[in-house]
């Protein structure tokens, strides 16, 4: 029931970073402060599609 997931920045909008997340238990969408490189600073990554 994992489902590989991309995280996007919210400033630049790169995506930097893949996950996996189980879709029965977390229904939402993940959010995590990640280190951007293009920022160069920790950054809310959040999950796209």
């Amino acid at each position: 029931m994992r489902e590989i997931v991309t995280l996007q920045c919210t400033e630049c909008k790169e995506r930097n970073y893949t996950t996996t997340k189980n879709k029965k238990t977390t229904t939402g969408r993940l959010e995590f402060s990640k280190f951007c490189k293009r920022c160069r600073c920790h950054k809310p990554h959040r999950e796209t599609k």
